[in-house]
C-alpha cells in the first residue's frame, strides 16, 4: 500500500469515527439555515390544520348545541386538550384569539362526538405569543401516550414552531372522521 493510500484510509476512517448520519443532518440544517435563511422545522412530518368545509363529514364548527359548550372542558372535542380552551380567551374551539397566532406544530386526538357517535380526528393546536391565559383549564388525557410519542403528547409546549413561543391557548379543529376509534392504553 502505497503512502497517499495509507493517508486516505486514516482519513476516510477518522472522518468516519467522528461525524455521523446526526452530525451530517445538524450541518446540512445549519447550512440550509445560514444560505435560505429559512428554517425547516415547518416541514417536519406532523399533522396540519385542515380547511372548515371537510369533505370527510365533519361536523359544523363552532356551534353549541347537541355537540356541546366549547368553553367546557367536557366539550367533546377536547378529549385530549392539556391547558386554556381558547373559546375563554377570546377566541374559538377553532381560531385563536387576537394578536395571538396558531402554532404550525400539533399533536393529535380521536374523540367521539356524542350528536353523531362518530370518532373524529382532532388535530390540537397551541395559539401562542401573548401570556397564559389561565381561564377554562382543562386536562383531560383520554387517549394521551408518552413523550416519545410525541404527536400524540399534549404536555410539549407546541409553540416552538411558531414565531413567538410563548403559549396562550389551545384550539381543537376537526381533521376528518377517523377510521378506527381511539387507542386504548
Amino acid at each position: 500500500m502505497t503512502q497517499w493510500d495509507r493517508l486516505c484510509e486514516r482519513s476516510a476512517r477518522g472522518l468516519a469515527r467522528s461525524a455521523g448520519r446526526r452530525s451530517f443532518l445538524a450541518t446540512l440544517g445549519r447550512w440550509l439555515l445560514g444560505a435560505t435563511g429559512v428554517a425547516l422545522m415547518p416541514l417536519l412530518p406532523i399533522a396540519r390544520g385542515a380547511s372548515a368545509a371537510d369533505p370527510n363529514g365533519a361536523p359544523p364548527e363552532d356551534i353549541e348545541g347537541p355537540e356541546g359548550d366549547p368553553t367546557r372542558c367536557e366539550y367533546w372535542r377536547h378529549c385530549a386538550i392539556d391547558g386554556s380552551a381558547c373559546a375563554c380567551c377570546g377566541g374559538s374551539a377553532t381560531a385563536c384569539p387576537p394578536g395571538t397566532e396558531v402554532s404550525p406544530v400539533t399533536w393529535v386526538g380521536t374523540c367521539r362526538n356524542p350528536a353523531d357517535g362518530n370518532d373524529y380526528l382532532i388535530s390540537y393546536n397551541d395559539c401562542c405569543g401573548k401570556g397564559i391565559c389561565g381561564r377554562c383549564v382543562c386536562n383531560r388525557n383520554e387517549g394521551e401516550r408518552p413523550d416519545y410519542h410525541w404527536y400524540r403528547a399534549n404536555d410539549i409546549n407546541w409553540c416552538a414552531g411558531a414565531q413567538l413561543q410563548t403559549y396562550h391557548c389551545s384550539i381543537a379543529v376537526v381533521m376528518g372522521r377517523a377510521s378506527e376509534p381511539q387507542p386504548e392504553r
